[in-house]
């Protein structure tokens, strides 16, 4: 092989990238199996990792049968639903930042959390059970997406200006609904579940959650991956978008609904965890670029990798859990004000 034919194999598939595609391959996995062994009960990797080949391969057990039940039944549904969410919640965010054009807007833009939130609240209030908590959050998410789509709607069209100003009319009526709920809740049992809820756990991950929750989540992404190019275009003016022959309309409406869909299903799983949706596109933008295509994934990984630090953290940091908000916020709010300092106070 030549000199030249060297540099553009090198050219096209820089050592740097290849090694940013195998971190982000590796590091979810890698983290999953160390959280699996942190807690208050600590486990072996190497019986961690036997317990979890034994499902697949037959291992003669030598470890002790506690061991088996808190990394199956109590670990694994929680670290996979933290890649979940994590993975979930920053791919959102960079479709939201790529249609609005605005790398500082965030899944909760279309009032979708406050509609899942208060949607929570009402079942937890009627039911006084957190079984019917996730349908509850689900179903009002996607009515707030709605409502704030037909407040958008001005001759049959949407403006991004108008969907921004509909989703933050939305947020303050289900904001206020749900400040109503907790009027009347009952200070001594459901006010305190609540207002935990809405913070932010994963304290309640099963496999039956897992079953539902993937499923929709999955799908959602898939929409979002199969419209890459599609957001790239998005990402320009519209007048720009239309001459490259995009029906900016539609795409709009199916890019909206699947990011919605990710999201509202992410909150009625885990409560309403602010920050990561807005932050980890930034990262991922940093290591891989605008592009899409590449974007996308690199959102999914990177938020996966997050979101499990941050709850193996909420839950090993001290005797009592962290809700996930409160961390997500810490490290989140200085690196907003970051990006408003470097973008001199605009929104461009």
């Amino acid at each position: 092989m030549t000199d030249a034919a060297v540099s553009l194999s090198r050219a096209r598939h820089p050592p740097r990238d290849r090694l940013v595609t195998v971190a982000l391959i590796v590091l979810p996995a890698a983290l999953a199996i160390i959280a699996l062994c942190l807690g208050r009960y600590m486990v072996s990797p190497g019986n961690a990792l036997s317990i979890l080949a034994s499902k697949v391969v037959p291992i003669e057990p030598y470890w002790e049968a506690v061991e088996e039940t808190v990394v199956l039944n109590i670990r694994l549904p929680r670290v996979l639903m933290a890649l979940l969410i994590g993975g979930g919640l920053a791919v959102a965010g960079a479709a939201f930042q790529g249609l609005f054009g605005n790398p500082l807007v965030s899944p909760h833009i279309l009032g979708v959390s406050s509609g899942a939130g208060f949607g929570a609240a009402l079942t937890i209030l009627i039911f006084r059970h957190m079984a019917f908590v996730p349908v509850g959050a689900l179903i009002f998410g996607i009515v707030a997406m709605m409502v704030a789509l037909w407040i958008s709607r001005r001759g049959g069209r949407s403006s991004l200006f108008m969907l921004i100003l509909g989703g933050v009319i939305t947020a303050a009526m289900f904001e206020a609904l749900l400040s109503l709920l907790k009027y009347v809740a009952d200070p001594n049992d459901t006010l305190p579940t609540i207002v935990y809820w809405l913070m932010g756990s994963l304290t309640s991950s099963s496999y039956e959650m897992l079953a539902w929750g993937a499923p929709l989540i999955a799908i959602g992404i898939a929409a979002l991956w199969a419209l890459r190019w599609r957001l790239n275009v998005l990402s320009l003016s519209e007048v720009e978008a239309r001459s490259l022959g995009t029906n900016v309309q539609v795409m709009r409406w199916v890019v909206i609904v699947a990011a919605t869909l990710v999201t509202a299903t992410t909150v009625s799983l885990a409560g309403i965890i602010g920050w990561v949706g807005l932050v980890i596109p930034h990262v991922a933008r940093m290591l891989v670029g605008a592009n899409h295509s590449a974007l996308i994934p690199a959102s999914v990984s990177i938020g996966a990798i997050y979101l499990l630090l941050i709850d193996t953290i909420a839950r090993t940091a001290t005797s009592a859990e962290i809700p996930l908000s409160i961390l997500t916020a810490i490290i989140g709010a200085p690196f907003f004000a970051y990006l408003l300092k470097r973008a001199k106070g605009g929104w461009s």
